[in-house]
């Protein structure tokens, strides 16, 4: 899917237009959302991309931040009439993580640190629906199967001929070890997953037990770039809930920690000949 056909994309792309028009009109968001008659969150939420802006919205936005051009004006007005299309993955229903996929369809880099399981981009079938069903067990099998669909729906993002998603990905040695499945399915996912590393927009960094204790032990992030947008996302998956964070010194602490996990791992060679290694004891 190209990168600029995600709603919410286009929504935080508008909202960063909508939001650099009020800050050259030097108006701050409570003053805004008065002449609005609307709440200051709505303004910040607009400015965030976190909920979708109607075309009417956005001309009376121009309107208080003193837009003459009818071109400017039609411009933002279509951003916000595209913004409310459905990305691919609402035909499958209503499915968790939709946010997220949202982000990731459209990403332009991805950062991840997995302690845990392989990721789910890296993921082969058979290790996908093995993750699925055991983690998940109350899941119906129509339920898991969609599940899976979406899952591998999602990987078409690091096949993408032109614009391929950027992937850094440290993996605790943990991930190699835990049998997920079974041996025959280890087996083929670490094959899969040394493929994939050769590739030049992917790169896997395993940080072996040996290390000791680290700053990524705490839990699993992911940081995801998107072009044309300012900043990044950090995301954080919960078990009921998941968790967004965009603040800059939040964005900027997660970066410094995956950082310093590159540094800790091995390098792509290392980490090559150490996936071989355990998968010759599957």
């Amino acid at each position: 899917m190209a990168a600029n056909s995600n709603p919410t994309v286009r929504r935080r792309r508008l909202g960063a237009e909508l939001r650099r028009l009020r800050l050259a009109s030097g108006l701050k968001g409570i003053e805004v959302a008065k002449q609005l008659m609307v709440s200051q969150p709505k303004i910040s939420h607009l400015e965030n991309g976190r909920r979708t802006i109607s075309p009417r919205d956005v001309r009376d936005l121009c309107a208080i931040y003193g837009v003459t051009d009818s071109q400017v004006i039609d411009a933002l007005m279509q951003m916000a009439r595209e913004s409310g299309q459905q990305g691919w993955w609402h035909a499958y229903g209503d499915i968790p993580q939709s946010a997220y996929i949202a982000l990731e369809t459209d990403a332009t880099s991805l950062h991840t640190y997995e302690p845990m399981v392989i990721p789910a981009l890296l993921q082969t079938p058979a290790y996908a629906h093995a993750v699925i069903e055991e983690t998940i067990p109350q899941l119906t099998v129509e339920q898991a199967a969609t599940r899976l669909k979406v899952r591998l729906r999602r990987q078409h993002r690091i096949y993408t001929p032109v614009t391929p998603l950027r992937l850094w990905a440290v993996l605790d040695e943990a991930v190699l070890r835990r049998v997920v499945g079974s041996p025959d399915i280890m087996r083929e996912q670490l094959e899969h997953l040394t493929a994939l590393s050769a590739e030049p927009h992917i790169t896997v960094q395993i940080l072996p037990c040996t290390m000791g204790a680290h700053a990524g032990l705490s839990r699993q992030f992911s940081i995801l770039k998107i072009a044309d947008t300012p900043g990044a996302v950090v995301y954080l998956e919960g078990f009921t809930s998941d968790f967004y964070l965009e603040k800059h010194p939040d964005v900027r602490h997660y970066s410094v920690l995956h950082d310093h996990l590159r540094a800790q791992a091995l390098d792509t060679a290392g980490t090559r000949d150490f996936i071989a290694d355990v998968t010759k004891t599957y």
